[in-house]
């Protein structure tokens, strides 16, 4: 045999021999595991811990409002052929136990929240909670502290651990690697607050969406609406923030990014504040945008918070 028969014999060999162990080799891939997540910011925390072994469908994209979002037949139909649903609780999904039912769900229901202290509700001038969709209990706001999302994290890694043995050593790294960057997060957003004096960090936000973020960074926050974007503001409660803002010479207005512009605008003209913008309460940006993932919305929420209460 010559030499060029030779190398030509051995490369079909090889060839061969690739063809024979394709199938087995991608009989040790896995399928996705298919997960479902109610939100936006919970998808992409599913999805960072998950990585490349879990495939993830949102109900409530970016952008949209989860307080009245209304399930679909067919993702009724999505959350029926899901391996693991995942809900922030709370309260946060009204519409969650009817989906479920609808669906005839049998798989694993992690509620992400478990373990977390809730912050009550606000109530408003009569004394009563706001959002029916939360039934006046807590707020469900609670991922705007990254302490909770700590917390989140070890709840989607047992969850996905349950579902998945063979991959819970990923799953357990990944939320690992991801909670060294929460930290980071968490201590990153406490330095940027500190050289703000206590008394100057008070903001005004559209909906009551950030208890948890006041509770952990030290800041004031105060709304004409409460917990849910359903609730309306009161002309008596809106009246009482307009004089609090001149009262305290209060810089800090924003709107959500899920919510209608036209309260604040009104408050801006009552008081003659300039409007700060917007902050991302319940929804991240599209993918590309500024806020498309859970550590880019804290970012920048941080960002335009500090440079508004400085008047800049």
């Amino acid at each position: 045999m010559t030499t060029s028969a030779r190398r030509h014999f051995i490369a079909s060999a090889i060839g061969l021999a690739s063809l024979a162990l394709s199938p087995a080799l991608q009989a040790q891939t896995p399928a996705p595991i298919k997960a479902v997540a109610s939100f936006s910011i919970l998808g992409d925390l599913v999805k960072q811990v998950g990585g490349d072994r879990v495939a993830v469908d949102l109900l409530v994209g970016p952008g949209s409002d989860s307080h009245v979002f209304q399930p679909t037949p067919s993702q009724a139909k999505l959350v029926g052929q899901a391996q693991i649903v995942f809900s922030n609780g709370l309260g946060f999904e009204g519409w969650m136990s009817r989906l479920l039912n609808t669906a005839s769900y049998k798989g694993r229901h992690v509620v992400v929240s478990q373990g977390i202290e809730p912050v009550k509700g606000k109530a408003d001038n009569h004394g009563h909670q706001h959002g029916h969709s939360h039934g006046g209990a807590a707020d469900p706001h609670a991922w705007q502290s990254v302490p909770n999302v700590i917390t989140y994290v070890g709840n989607i890694a047992k969850g996905l651990c349950e579902v998945d043995a063979s991959g819970c050593d990923i799953y357990q790294r990944n939320a690992g690697a991801y909670i060294a960057q929460l930290k980071t997060l968490d201590a990153d957003i406490k330095a940027a607050w500190a050289p703000i004096p206590l008394a100057q960090r008070k903001v005004i936000t559209s909906h009551d969406a950030f208890a948890y973020y006041a509770k952990s960074y030290g800041v004031k926050f105060l709304s004409a609406q409460g917990v849910s974007t359903e609730s309306e503001a009161s002309a008596k409660g809106v009246a009482q923030l307009v004089r609090q803002i001149k009262k305290e010479n209060i810089k800090a207005l924003f709107v959500e990014s899920i919510s209608d512009p036209r309260l604040i605008a009104q408050i801006a003209r009552e008081t003659g504040t300039k409007p700060s913008g917007a902050l991302y309460s319940d929804s991240l940006s599209e993918p590309t945008g500024e806020a498309g993932s859970y550590i880019a919305m804290m970012r920048v929420n941080t960002r335009a918070l500090i440079a508004a209460v400085r008047g800049l």
